[in-house]
């Protein structure tokens, strides 16, 4: 099958950006882009003549008047921002340099250009400091998801679906969506799954469709997660800074590409959405990652999406149990409330150190502690 249409550049260059690295298994590669290996070498191939044939082109002579070197730097540097209205003279100083543009001015420069042409304000300058935060060490340690706030369009609303992966921040998943729901998240993930691989843990806030009424309570998407070998988290309640690096995204997003602009209806979010994610992940310069792009950092995971569901295997010393059809089950004659997400579904009882104290499993993943103390 061939690239889709849509997003057909944008496609290959994240296909030659992953293939070119040295770690890169290439067949499954082109499987999860859904092209033959001799496309994806095809691709590969044309993409380096082109980047020798862009080098070439750009002229590295310096140039002759100073009058004219500012001109033209200015018009460069106003031609970029005017683009990319958010981005400030660290940004726009990497980008022209991936870009391939040389004797660019230093980024406190490129500030003054903004500031002598009425771009940017002093005030601007010192908001926009870098913030250091903690970040796992491999592509895949960690995806963040949640729901940015909504928005409106003419008649309905966008809840924008977001995944984001940690070490990198690239944008694994930006999809507008109608609703909250998980029939609505797991399609999105499910393609996610495939393209990128499983991340080894996903953690997210106490909303839906990822939380029920009780926190400590499966659902649905969490439990199927579950199963799929992907290790659940979630953010402590009232502190979104867990989310931290997602929280940045939508602030980001917001900014760039919901501020200044009203969307008619879900299609044409859509569209939006595709074209800056392209950008955020391939172009923009990222501050927390000492300007390089997010796709620079991240890599496809090596642990592929199964299209059947691996069965639930737990240890020979375990007590395996079956949750009845309202998500209960009685221990010692005591009716606990395991989750309605896990009816029919077996889970394992382990003791603990301390008498009376069983934790309950579900797969890998340790989902409840029983008390039968004083019972």
């Amino acid at each position: 099958m061939a690239w889709k249409v849509k997003t057909k550049m944008s496609q290959r260059y994240e296909f030659v950006q992953m293939a070119k690295r040295e770690d890169c298994n290439f067949s499954q590669l082109c499987k999860r882009f859904n092209i033959s290996r001799p496309t994806g070498y095809k691709w590969l191939h044309r993409y380096q003549e082109e980047d020798l044939s862009t080098l070439k082109d750009h002229s590295k002579r310096p140039y002759h008047s100073p009058k004219k070197v500012k001109k033209e730097t200015e018009d460069l540097v106003l031609k970029l921002r005017q683009k990319h209205q958010s981005w400030g003279g660290r940004k726009i100083k990497r980008r022209l340099e991936d870009l391939g543009y040389t004797n660019i001015p230093s980024a406190t420069t490129i500030g003054n250009i903004l500031k002598r042409n009425g771009v940017i304000t002093d005030e601007a300058s010192r908001k926009a400091t870098p913030y250091k935060r903690f970040e796992h060490p491999n592509p895949n340690d960690l995806w963040q998801m949640d729901f940015k706030g909504w928005f409106n369009m003419d008649r309905q609303r966008c809840y924008p679906l977001t995944v984001l992966d940690d070490h990198s921040r690239y944008s694994i998943v930006l999809k507008a969506c109608l609703y909250e729901r998980t029939e609505v998240v797991q399609p999105a993930l499910i393609e996610a799954f495939r393209k990128y691989g499983l991340p080894r843990r996903m953690t997210m806030d106490n909303g839906a469709p990822w939380a029920g009424h009780d926190r400590n309570q499966l659902t649905t998407l969490t439990a199927w997660l579950i199963r799929l070998g992907i290790r659940i988290s979630h953010s402590r309640p009232y502190h979104p800074q867990t989310q931290g690096k997602d929280e940045r995204f939508h602030r980001t997003m917001k900014v760039e590409l919901l501020n200044h602009h009203h969307y008619h209806d879900i299609n044409e979010v859509s569209a939006a959405f595709r074209m800056w994610r392209d950008i955020y992940n391939t172009q923009r310069p990222h501050e927390a990652l000492n300007m390089d792009t997010p796709l620079s950092r991240y890599q496809p995971s090596s642990r592929s999406y199964p299209e059947v569901l691996p069965p639930i295997e737990y240890d020979h010393n375990d007590t395996v149990r079956k949750v009845n059809h309202d998500g209960k089950l009685s221990v010692q004659g005591i009716i606990f409330t395991i989750s309605r997400a896990l009816e029919g579904q077996y889970i394992a009882l382990r003791p603990t150190k301390k008498d009376g104290i069983i934790d309950v499993f579900y797969c890998h993943q340790k989902i409840k502690t029983l008390d039968l103390r004083g019972k």
